[in-house]
């Protein structure tokens, strides 16, 4: 069997097996149809089923390399290589090829997103202003409400929590006036930080908590309007409202205020050890993604003050 042969055999099976769709099979048939065109020029001869068989990871890494020379982005080149391990498992299971140590061969990894953080006066308007909403429209406890998404939300910027992080912590957690205790957060894979709270914050939640009303110390500390513990949805509502009323990009969202948290420490001088712990972040390298967006910040601003920017 040829590689041509193999490659029409595995998108007829494709078809009737697996109900691919014809954008899938013409996407698969195209990247398999690339890759023994490069197998062709690799081993000087169009492959066959014992060719293909005998491949070894570098044959595919080669392939990879060609592709993003050619100008294929991470994204495409993840795709390939994942149309090409299909191919090459189909030929595996359903025509006796050698197996291939696929396991071996990592694909690109894709960069992590820039945080999108806010302007320190977006994000100071959301921790002071955000509760206005609540003066519009029909809101059971409009009041509590108001001050509990003001306390939320400069939380959020204050702390650089994540809303989930937030809105576990119950009555006995909350950070008052007159306490010097940093916040105990319990984060993602359970891992515990401390995470000192500014006053203006610990204000804020002081207020909250004269309209939120007492309870026992295991309640929610941020209450739904129905005294539940309050939803991460109803949250994010609250801020897609306020954001449309201010004029804030749509990125102005809850982990937004954590980004914001982030970069405007980085950019008053903090150190990256320093964020990692607060953020709570495993590896120093999630935290170094604050580099680049302050360094972009530095070039907006570059661009739009000196006189030969342009």
């Amino acid at each position: 069997m040829t590689g041509e042969q193999a490659r029409h055999a595995w998108l007829d099976w494709l078809a009737r097996e697996r109900r691919a769709s014809a954008n899938t099979l013409e996407a698969y048939g195209q990247d398999a149809a690339g890759f023994l065109g490069f197998l062709t020029r690799h081993l000087g001869g169009e492959p066959d089923l014992a060719a293909l068989g005998a491949l070894r990871p570098a044959d595919l890494r080669a392939f990879l390399a060609e592709r993003a020379n050619e100008g294929d982005s991470t994204a495409t080149r993840a795709r390939r290589l994942a149309a090409i391990r299909g191919f090459l498992r189909y030929l595996t299971r359903h025509h006796a090829m050698a197996a291939l140590p696929l396991g071996a061969i990592r694909g690109p990894r894709p960069k992590a997103p820039i945080p999108r953080a806010l302007t320190p006066d977006q994000a100071r308007a959301v921790a002071r202003e955000v509760g206005e909403v609540h003066s519009l429209g029909r809101h059971e406890r409009p009041d509590m409400q108001a001050a509990r998404d003001t306390a939320l939300f400069a939380l959020l910027y204050g702390a650089g929590l994540r809303i989930a992080e937030a809105l576990s912590l119950d009555l006995r957690d909350a950070p008052l006036p007159g306490r010097d205790t940093a916040l105990r957060i319990i984060g993602k894979g359970s891992k515990e930080r401390l995470v000192p709270v500014l006053p203006v914050v610990r204000e804020a939640i002081a207020t909250y908590l004269r309209q939120r009303g007492a309870g026992d110390p295991g309640d929610p500390l941020f209450l739904g309007a129905r005294g539940g513990r309050l939803d991460p949805a109803v949250a994010q509502k609250s801020l897609r409202e306020f954001r449309r009323l201010a004029g804030l990009p749509e990125h102005a969202t809850p982990h937004a205020l954590r980004h914001s948290f982030a970069t405007h420490l980085l950019g008053a001088g903090a150190d990256l050890r320093s964020i990692q712990e607060l953020l709570g972040h495993a590896s120093l390298s999630t935290t170094q993604r604050y580099t680049a967006v302050d360094a972009a910040g530095l070039l907006a601003t570059w661009k739009k003050a000196h006189p030969r920017a342009g």
